[in-house]
């Protein structure tokens, strides 16, 4: 005999699950079935796994559902995973791009559906141009008029197809990267130290360091001053986006680390709070920061500790706490560990979804979870790591000699497993200033592709 459960309380049951165990649930029987499969439940799950997926709304195709597109898009996601080295092609753009502003992608790279879309960036390709090249084509599809002043840095929104620059004169551009006019102008007081465009859930925005240590927060497409902080008395160095823009990591470099950070909403809407609400992370000679996939609230900070110059990986939790009318951050410290002497000292690092650390020594890929339990290792030999990519569905090692391991992480579990490894034919050494790109053919449907350079 069935028993029915009223429907209110079984969907919140079932808000707690994960995709697995609801696409088990749903075998039950018709009912759970039915509860199982609602919009809400996966949509929720999307935006979970998806930040774009709550900041626009995505159209779905015909009578699709988020299950739906839940479960086209994460077989999409593992096309790298399926993939064979023969499924693979390899294209140079023919272009040196300026070695102070990298490619950055100016369309939502490996986001399209049903092969609507292709993959472009755009780069700085003289002192006082930009451009935007299809990479599946290899060709350049829009090029900028000549500005007057040396482009220093650049940033896009791919969301929006837009760019942002700012010239030797301190002036911010805002590019539509469709047309050759400037969409919007902004001059600066003083130089520019960092320059970063962000889309975030009061709407997209520019933010702005610059070497007095002021924070500018810009309104897309008019440049409209949302907000200004003082933030350091001197210039600000970094600067790290939580996954889903609630909190922003500040750093300034100069005689000591120098680190805040901030609550977003107090700086995108400032007539709510009396101030901007920060904190001070008290960690010093920080090498990189992550913010963990997919967790909004978890920060893993990578020191050196003397005097043996030790790595050390530092997790906080940030958390919001309420103190009468005011509004503060608490920092929890949740893990912390110290790789000793005989693991070497790391060059390139990446942080996963699961809580696992990923870094590299040059001869080796290591795995530790946040504790510092150590969990996996590849050797490489006589090749060398070059670069690292860490992401929730693959690891991804640029090696010396230009070839590339692909990663992929097992389902419910902290390991990694090797797929294939990808030749560079034509390597260039570090040095070289080209673009090469390397895409799948099942990732040429979809406007997935690897860059390097």
């Amino acid at each position: 005999m069935e028993v029915y459960l009223p429907s209110l309380p079984m969907m919140k049951i079932l808000s707690y699950l994960d995709a697995y165990s609801l696409l088990q649930v749903a075998q039950v029987n018709k009912n759970w079935n039915e509860l199982a499969s609602s919009d809400v439940l996966w949509r929720r799950l999307c935006q979970k796994r998806w930040f774009y997926c709550d900041m626009v709304t995505l159209p779905l195709h015909g009578k699709e559902t988020w299950k739906q597109f839940f479960i086209y898009r994460t077989w999409q996601e593992h096309a790298k995973s399926r993939a064979k080295p023969e499924d693979f092609t390899y294209k140079e753009i023919p272009v040196k791009f300026e070695f102070w502003a990298h490619p950055c992608y100016i369309s939502r790279h490996g986001l399209t559906r049903n092969g609507q879309g292709k993959s472009a960036i755009c780069m700085v390709t003289s002192v006082n141009r930009i451009s935007t090249w299809d990479i599946h084509e290899g060709a350049m599809t829009w090029v900028s008029p000549v500005q007057p002043s040396y482009i220093m840095q650049m940033t896009t929104l791919p969301e929006m197809h837009i760019a942002v620059t700012v010239d030797m004169q301190s002036t911010i551009k805002l590019w539509d990267c469709h047309n050759r006019e400037v969409l919007a102008t902004k001059a600066l007081s003083f130089s520019c130290q960092l320059l970063q465009a962000e889309f975030t859930k009061d709407g997209p925005i520019v933010l702005v360091g610059d070497v007095c240590g002021n924070l500018y927060i810009f309104r897309i497409p008019d440049l409209y001053l949302i907000s200004k902080v003082n933030v350091f008395p001197y210039s600000i160095d970094e600067l790290y986006c939580s996954p889903q823009k609630k909190w922003v990591f500040l750093m300034g470099k100069r005689l000591h680390d120098l680190i805040k950070v901030f609550y977003m909403s107090s700086l995108l809407r400032p007539s709510e709070f009396s101030a901007p609400v920060s904190t001070v992370l008290e960690v010093p000679l920080i090498r990189k920061v992550f913010w963990t996939p997919r967790r909004e609230d978890r920060i893993t900070l990578i020191s050196t500790v003397s005097p043996q110059n030790n790595t050390k990986f530092d997790t906080f939790d940030m958390k919001l706490e309420g103190i009468g009318n005011k509004v503060t951050i608490q920092e929890y410290l949740t893990a912390s560990f110290s790789l000793a002497e005989r693991e070497g000292k790391p060059d390139y690092f990446g942080v996963s979804d699961k809580d696992v650390i990923v870094c590299s020594t040059g001869s080796s890929l290591l795995l530790f979870d946040i504790n510092g339990l150590r969990l996996q290792t590849f050797q490489y030999c006589p090749e060398e790591i070059w670069k690292l990519w860490v992401d929730p569905v693959h690891v991804i090692v640029t090696c010396n000699d230009g070839s590339l391991d692909v990663y992929a992480w097992e389902e419910r579990s902290l390991l990694l497993r090797k797929c294939y490894r990808l030749l560079n034919r034509r390597y260039q050494p570090p040095s070289a200033l080209a673009i090469s790109v390397i895409l799948s053919s099942e990732e040429a449907k979809f406007g997935g592709a690897h860059l390097s350079s």
